[in-house]
Parts: C-alpha cells; sequence; structure tokens
C-alpha cells in the first residue's frame, strides 16, 4: 500500500532507484512479534529461536535484568542488590523495565518479540490494561503467534518435567524417565521393521543404535538421581496456572487476535517438538513479504591493523574486501565518504577512523569513536535518513569593508535555513556591558574598602582621645591624692623636679597622639597646678576620702560604658564623605581605561553564549537538522588572540571564507566603495578642486599685483631719475 501510493504522488519516479529503495527502508517500520499461549506451552524457545533467525530484539524479563546487571549500571546495582537481599522484583518496575526496552533505539531498528505480556499478575497492571498497552504500543506487533495446546497435554507436560539440582537444567519426560525412553525405540524399532525389507548393513545400524540405547540410559540412571520436581510443575499446580490463564487472559487475547489481520495471524500446535514448530513459523514468514532488520557487520576485527593515515581511495580499497558476503561482491563507498555519520547528524565534521568501520546495506561507514559506533550499530537510521548527509553549516567570513561580505553571509544562511551572527551588532555591544559592569563593581569594592578604611581611621582617633582623657583622670586623680597627703611614699615626686615641670613632662608624654587632647591635657595641668598653689590646707576630710572612693568606682563604671559606646559614638561615613571621595579620585582615574585582564577571552565566551542561542532559537530550522551548526559570522575582527581564545573555546567554524580583491590593485572594491559614497565623494572632490581654483585665483591675483607694486616701484624710480636729471641741467645752466 505504501509503494503504491508513493507511485501515485510520483508517477515519474524511479521505483528501481537504489536511493529510493534505501529511503523507503530506513523509514519502513521493523516486524515485530508477539506470541500468545498457556503457561509451558513453548512461547520462551519459539522465541530465541525466531530471534536468532530474523535478528529482532528478544524483550524479556529475564534476559532484560540479567543484561542490565551485566552492565552495571546504577539500575543494575540496585536490581542486584534486591536479588541478593531475597527479595523479589515488583511487578511495575518489570513492566518499566520492558516498556523502556520496546521504546529503545534498538529495538525501532531490530524490532521486537514478546512474550511474556499480558501476564497472570495483575499487581501492577490489570489484563485489560496490558492488553491496552499493546494496543498503544510505539511499534505495534505485525505479527502474532498463537501456540494452541489441550490442558490434559500441556499438564501431563508440565508435570513431568525435572530440574536438575546442580545445573539448573530442565528435563522433559522423554529426557529422563526409563519407561518412555524404552517405549519410543520399541515404537522406533517396530515402525523400521514394519516399513521397509531388509537392507545389507541393516545389522550394522541395529547394533550401533542398540550402543547408543545403552549411553543414553547410562546417562539417565546418572542424573536420575540428581533431579527434582519443582512446585510449580506439581499437577495442581499446574492445572491451577492453566484454569487462571483461561479466566482472566484468554478471552481478551482472543479479541486482540479477532481483530488482528487474519493474513499476520500464525497459529501452531502445542503438541508438535519446537524444531517442527519453528519451521511452519518460517515457511508462513517467507510469504508474508516481511524483511528482516538489515544487520551492521563490522568491517575491521581486533587482529587486523590498518594505518590511519592512508588516503580515502586506498581505505575504501582495502576495506570493500573485508567480510564479503558473496564472491566478487565488494562493499561500496556512502555519500558521506570518511565523515563519521552521528558526528554529522550532531552537527560536527569528524573524520572516520578504519578501526570503527562498518558495512549497513552494502555501504562502508567509518565512525569517529566507540562512543559514536555503539550509537551506529544500535540504530544507523536516524543518522542515515534524509536530508542527511547535509552540512551543519559554522562558517566564518572575513574579508575588506564593502567586499560583499553580508551579502554572501546572507545568501548562505537562507539556502541552509541558517542565522547570521553580526559580531559588531552582538558580541561588541555584550562586551561593553560586561565592561561597564566590571568597573561599576571595582567602583563600588573600592568604595566599600574606602568606607572601611575611613571608619578604621575614624575609631583609631576616637580611641586615642579618649585614651588620652582617660591619663588625663588618672593624673588629675594622682594630683588630688597629692594635695589630700594620701600618695603613697614610692610615687612621690622627684626632689630634684618641681612639681609642675613633672605635670608637664608626664601628660607631655601620655598624650602623644593627637594635638587637641594636647592642648587639653596643657589646660588642665595649669589650672590644677594653680589650685594646688592657692590652697595650703593640709588636712583631708574623711568626708573628701569617700567621695574620692566613690568617684574611683563611678570613673571605672564610665570607662566600660565608653568602650561600649566607642563605635557607636562615630559619625556615619557614606561615599559622599569627604576623606572617601579624596580616597576614590586616584581609583576612578584608573578605572576609566580599566579592561578584563584577558579581553579575547570574554570576547570568546561571548560569542559562544550567543552561538548557543542562536542554535537553540534555530534547531527545528527544517526537518532533520543536525543539533548543532546553523550559524554564518559576519564582520569577526581577524586578530590572533581572538582566534586562540575561539580554539580553546572550541568555537570552531567548519569553513572560513575570505573575500579579497587582488586584481588591478583593487580596482573593483575602490569602485564598489566609491560608488556606496558617491555623493560624499563626489562634494569633497568638488570642494577640493574649489579649493584649488580659488587657491589658484589667489595666487594670480598676488602675483598681478606683485607684477603691478614693481611696475610702480620701476615707474617710481624712472620719476626720481628723471627728476634728479632735470635737476642736474637746471644747475649746469645756472652755471
Amino acid at each position: 500500500m505504501i509503494s503504491q501510493k508513493k507511485t501515485e504522488e510520483h508517477p515519474f519516479a524511479d521505483i528501481f532507484s537504489e536511493d529510493e529503495t534505501e529511503k523507503n527502508f530506513l523509514l519502513s517500520k521493523p516486524v515485530c512479534f508477539i506470541i500468545f499461549g498457556k503457561p509451558g506451552a513453548g512461547k520462551t524457545t519459539l522465541a530465541h529461536q525466531i530471534a536468532q533467525m530474523w535478528k529482532c530484539v528478544r524483550v524479556e524479563a529475564l534476559p532484560l535484568l540479567e543484561e542490565m546487571i551485566a552492565a552495571e549500571t546504577e539500575s543494575g546495582a540496585m536490581l542486584q542488590s534486591m536479588l541478593l537481599s531475597g527479595n523479589s522484583i515488583p511487578d511495575e518496575l518489570v513492566t518499566k523495565l520492558m516498556l523502556e526496552k520496546l521504546n529503545s533505539l534498538e529495538v525501532s531498528h531490530f524490532g521486537y518479540i514478546v512474550t511474556e505480556l499480558p501476564s497472570l499478575s495483575e499487581d501492577a497492571m490489570t489484563t485489560l490494561q496490558q492488553v491496552e498497552l499493546i494496543k498503544n504500543l510505539k511499534l505495534k506487533p505485525d505479527v502474532i503467534i498463537n501456540i494452541k495446546c489441550p490442558d490434559y497435554d500441556l499438564c501431563q507436560r508440565i508435570s513431568g518435567q525435572r530440574q536438575h539440582c546442580s545445573t539448573g537444567y530442565v528435563y522433559t519426560r522423554d529426557q529422563w524417565d526409563p519407561e518412555v525412553i524404552g517405549s519410543r525405540r520399541k515404537k522406533k524399532k517396530d515402525t523400521h521393521k514394519y516399513g521397509k525389507a531388509e537392507e545389507e548393513g541393516e545389522e550394522e545400524e541395529e547394533q550401533e543404535e542398540e550402543e547408543a540405547f545403552i549411553a543414553e540410559m547410562q546417562m539417565v540412571a546418572e542424573i536420575l538421581q540428581h533431579l527434582v520436581q519443582r512446585p510449580e510443575d506439581y499437577l495442581e499446580n499446574v492445572e491451577n496456572i492453566i484454569k487462571l490463564y483461561k479466566d482472566t487472559i484468554l478471552h481478551c487475547l482472543e479479541e486482540v487476535m479477532a481483530e488482528h489481520n487474519p493474513r499476520y495471524l500464525i497459529e501452531l500446535d502445542g503438541n508438535k517438538p519446537p524444531e517442527e514448530l519453528f519451521t511452519t513459523v518460517v515457511e508462513r514468514l517467507k510469504f508474508l513479504n516481511l524483511r528482516r532488520a538489515a544487520v551492521l557487520t563490522k568491517l575491521q576485527s581486533a587482529e587486523e591493523e590498518i594505518n590511519d593515515i592512508l588516503e580515502n581511495e586506498e581505505l575504501f580499497r582495502t576495506l570493500s574486501t573485508y567480510k564479503l558476503i558473496a564472491p566478487r561482491y565488494r562493499w561500496r563507498r556512502s555519500r558521506w565518504g570518511r565523515m563519521c555519520p552521528v558526528a554529522l547528524k550532531e552537527g560536527n565534521l569528524f573524520s572516520g577512523l578504519p578501526d570503527f568501520s562498518v558495512s549497513f546495506l552494502g555501504k562502508m561507514y567509518c565512525l569517529s569513536s566507540e562512543e559514536t559506533l555503539k550509537k551506529f550499530l544500535l540504530n544507523p537510521r536516524p543518522y542515515l535518513l534524509p536530508p542527511m548527509p547535509a552540512p551543519p553549516c559554522k562558517v566564518f567570513i572575513f574579508g575588506p569593508q564593502y567586499s560583499g561580505k553580508t551579502t554572501l553571509s546572507n545568501l548562505i544562511a537562507e539556502y541552509y535555513k541558517g542565522k547570521v551572527v553580526d559580531y559588531t551588532t552582538l558580541v561588541q555591544p555584550r562586551f561593553d556591558a560586561a565592561r561597564e559592569a566590571l568597573i561599576e563593581n571595582t567602583i563600588a569594592e573600592a568604595t566599600e574598602a574606602a568606607i572601611k578604611v575611613v571608619k578604621e581611621n575614624l575609631l583609631i582617633e576616637l580611641q586615642t582621645k579618649r585614651q588620652a582623657e582617660i591619663k588625663l583622670r588618672e593624673i588629675e586623680k594622682e594630683l588630688e591624692k597629692k594635695e589630700s597627703g594620701v600618695l603613697p611614699e614610692d610615687a612621690a615626686l622627684p626632689s630634684s623636679v618641681n612639681e609642675e615641670g613633672y605635670k608637664e613632662s608626664q601628660t607631655n608624654v601620655l598624650l602623644e597622639g593627637t594635638e587637641e587632647a594636647k592642648r587639653k591635657s596643657d589646660n588642665t595641668l595649669d589650672n590644677l597646678s594653680s589650685n594646688i598653689d592657692k590652697d595650703d590646707e593640709k588636712e583631708i576630710t574623711e568626708t573628701s576620702a569617700s567621695q574620692g572612693h566613690s568617684q574611683d568606682l563611678s570613673y571605672s563604671q564610665n570607662l566600660d560604658l565608653d568602650e561600649v559606646t566607642i563605635e557607636d559614638s562615630i559619625e556615619e561615613v557614606t561615599a559622599n564623605h569627604p576623606a572617601v571621595i579624596s580616597m576614590l579620585e586616584e581609583s576612578l582615574k584608573t578605572t576609566k581605561d580599566m579592561n578584563f585582564e584577558h579581553p579575547y577571552e570574554k570576547h570568546a565566551e561571548i560569542l559562544e553564549e550567543i552561538l548557543k542561542e542562536v542554535m537553540e532559537e534555530n534547531k527545528n530550522r527544517f526537518s532533520g537538522a543536525p543539533k548543532n551548526g546553523g550559524w554564518i559570522l559576519d564582520n569577526c575582527p581577524v586578530i590572533k588572540d581572538l582566534w586562540m581564545a575561539l580554539i580553546d573555546k572550541g568555537v570552531l567554524p567548519d569553513m572560513v571564507i575570505l573575500l579579497s580583491d587582488t586584481e588591478n590593485n583593487g580596482k573593483c572594491l575602490f569602485n564598489r566603495i566609491y560608488l556606496k559614497h558617491k555623493s560624499e565623494i563626489d562634494s569633497k572632490i568638488l570642494e577640493r578642486l574649489l579649493d584649488e581654483l580659488q587657491k589658484k585665483k589667489q595666487e594670480e591675483a598676488a602675483e598681478r599685483k606683485a607684477k603691478e607694486e614693481e611696475l610702480r616701484v620701476e615707474e617710481e624710480k624712472q620719476r626720481l631719475l628723471e627728476a634728479i636729471n632735470k635737476k642736474a641741467k637746471g644747475k649746469h645752466r645756472l652755471q
């Protein structure tokens, strides 16, 4: 139906075109199987055989869990810990894992075969929900295989199974029961006896069969003592399971099979051996016009080595002879050449390596790494579907002004559905804004530091002032004690120094902090000395002593209060404080020309951010577009440091275009510049010509004036000479 529809849409298309055939296969749905049948009917055995022949993925719980545990992933470690702790895997988790596998990339290429849906357990989902799940799968089953088997025969078969206690291998009744083996041999012997006449060598065949029978009976005798019957193989348990299947699942499956296309419904007799069932399925599939999944072949083995520096022609000639599928049939080169299809789909141009070369649909593909090889082996379809191979379109265009680079950028962007990134209008403004932010942050940090320094200076100054006041109070107290005669003997003033000089020397030593504190200390000492000289009374009453003691207590309390409130008494320091402004004057001068330590690294960082934004906005520029790319950079400066920064960031183009005009000394480019600014250039030329003409006129006028001046001077000289001659003649006549 698909081919007929496409033929009608494109009546002149070549249906035998190789590219069209490959495209149709890549767009086609893989064949998917589902097997129905009672428990123990042989679904798993048949699924294993079909998966090997058809190359599809067998989606079953046990192989899936074993695969995840062997992969040592986080989920696999969790499953292994659950099993080691003696817990069973929840049905909900098993169903989730199976659905993830059914929707995986591997299944979307190879197809699947399922035997465990729907299941008897309804802990996670009911039977109806499981049936709806089958109907709503992304890849719906194409072929349904139904294995029918009478209940009695199935119960006898399952109840006759025994398991080896050491190996875990399950033996059927005809493999371990001596009576069954003997009766089978007897029937075969009778059939052979009555079916044909005696021939030569018949006695030798009978002797060989006898020896084989004896060996088989010996093996049965050895394993018989190690065989045990599993609880699920008990007859009553088997009957209960079959009854549960018929009550809960069978009716739903009959509806599913009734809705399915009868052409793709295969019914089998479960009493026949597995080999015969598989043969029947293969014969039916031949007439259904179904195509099995295309297998990928790794061309180079571990023992074979190919030099990575080989030229493309030599490399493909060598790879084309590896692992031939038929004599004289060589692998052919694909349209990707040596480029990695996976990297190209992601928007990168990476050359493939011979060690990761594979063949698919008769063509060779070279992958760039082991990771890309794994992705390609899982499902090559997304990387080969049209429009691939398409260039990612990562272009830098350089050239002088008016060389046509902007026009070329727009044309390339229009053709490849890309976007032009103008460096001067996108990158430079962001860089200027970042630089302004850097300057503002630097000024803010300098302001905070200046405020902190000013506060510390004010605090030190205030502390010094308070300490000076404390020392003055101490001196005052000592003087009062000396007046009252309470000063201790060892603290008496030296006899060689008078009291007034001693006071001044002590105050000068204690008040070295500030000039204001010194002035206060000098005034205080002068007042104290005058009071001491005037007051000669030596008697001190008890009341004065008690008052002095109370003053000491209040003084110590005041000291504690002063230490607590010293910071509160400092005036508030802001950015407008004169001291802060004076400190910031030099910083403001240096920040005007401030820049980043590595400005071109900042340019590269901003360009990388812009390109990511452009790629995110333009990711759906066309169907199947590469993940990266789709941009053309214009007006980028040609600077070595900028280019090195771009290399470090990994922002590199796949193509660099340089426009230049080397013919006739750039005559074409100069002509283009002239036409672009014709009016301006013409006006300047006209202005220059007028200036030259005006200058020439001025020179001519000056020259004419100079000549006239010379003529006037000559005439004046001539008149003077004539006057002198006349005067000389007159004197001569008088004489």
